[in-house]
């Protein structure tokens, strides 16, 4: 029995027999699809269609995935865009995630997997908003135009560009808890999967040495789950 439709899913695929069976698995888990074959037919599409998600494959004819994406991060900044890859295009990967692109499918694909992934991006989607301009604490405030934080006493701390991003992301987040895998892929641009890494940690430890005096914890440790942003920390959009 498939689900109530909601959202609508814009596929873009040069292949297709692909591009059929990610329509059909699309519409058996209840959204809405369109779909195109080419780069910039699918540009067209997802600027002027109301579209909920972007499924786009890095390899087309003419403006290829990469050229989309950043012609979409341009003029809709936060509509949600899952890659479709090729098995062992690991920089392919890497690349459309420091890009913009939200999440990666990699050929071949269950349907069961694709659904699980557009729907775990949807989700979070539905909880962002427009980039963070300013942080508000009880003792100071974060500054992103300036990339700095100013406590009440006039002290003032530079932060660098991850910092920032970490920082920016947790604020898009709000009230939700941030996986440590969800930070290295979206933050970072790296599989998380098998990676054994402390680089979190470091930056998390720098950054709360910066934030010391703000009035409140900023950055909060939710044991076993990850992180989110203090209630007591309020976003100026």
């Amino acid at each position: 029995m498939t689900k109530t439709t909601t959202t609508t899913v814009l596929v873009v695929e040069d292949d297709r027999a692909i591009r059929r069976g990610l329509v059909d698995a699309l519409k058996f888990g209840g959204h809405a699809v369109h779909e195109a074959e080419e780069g910039r037919g699918g540009l067209q599409m997802a600027l002027s269609l109301p579209v909920d998600l972007l499924l786009l494959d890095v390899v087309l004819p003419g403006l290829d995935g990469f050229g989309v994406l950043a012609a979409l991060r341009q003029a809709k900044s936060t509509l949600p865009v899952i890659l479709v890859t090729a098995r062992g295009a690991e920089s392919d990967r890497v690349r459309g995630l420091q890009d913009g692109a939200d999440d990666y499918v990699v050929k071949p694909f269950s349907a069961r997997e694709l659904l699980a992934r557009v729907d775990a991006v949807l989700r979070r989607s539905a909880s962002r908003t427009a980039p963070a301009l300013e942080l508000t604490l009880p003792g100071g405030r974060i500054d992103f135009a300036r990339a700095e934080v100013k406590l009440a006493d006039g002290t003032v701390r530079q932060l660098s560009e991850k910092e920032q991003a970490l920082l920016r992301y947790l604020a898009a987040a709000r009230d939700h808890v941030v996986t440590r895998d969800e930070l290295l892929e979206r933050v970072w641009g790296l599989d998380p999967r098998g990676l054994h890494t402390r680089t979190i940690d470091m930056h998390m430890a720098r950054l709360r040495e910066k934030l010391e005096g703000c009035g409140s914890e900023v950055v909060v440790t939710v044991r076993g789950r990850g992180y989110m942003l203090s209630p007591d920390c309020k976003v100026a959009d």
